[in-house]
């Protein structure tokens, strides 16, 4: 099958606003890994578990988000399975979302797989 130019243009477009979504998830969601480190040294080093129990439910749900948003480009995108558990498990290390919607950004708007 021949690909021409106005395909990979269309496929670019497709993607525009699912990959809009995942940057706004992966960016929230390193935000709210940032938070949670917050709330487990307030927890732990300073023996008030009040804000955790608050907190970590809302964690939770900004992962949620975030995994479905992922899978949601990944499917659209057709990255591969390896690439997409990447890009999941990124959202459970402190600074790796940051780190994975740069590279997925990049790889997304040059048609590249992941």
């Amino acid at each position: 099958m021949v690909t021409t130019a106005r395909d990979e243009t269309s496929a670019k477009a497709d993607l525009r606003k699912p990959l809009q979504r995942f940057r706004v998830a992966a960016f929230v969601t390193g935000l709210g890994l940032l938070g949670l480190v917050v709330v487990m040294v307030i927890r732990y080093g300073l023996d008030n578990p009040t804000p955790s129990a608050v907190y970590s439910p809302i964690h939770g749900v900004i992962y949620m988000v975030y995994l479905v948003v992922s899978v949601d480009l990944a499917l659209k995108a057709r990255w591969s399975v390896k690439g997409t558990i990447g890009v999941l498990l990124a959202g459970c290390v402190p600074f790796f979302s940051f780190v994975a919607e740069r590279a997925v950004t990049r790889r997304v708007t040059e048609g590249r797989k992941l």
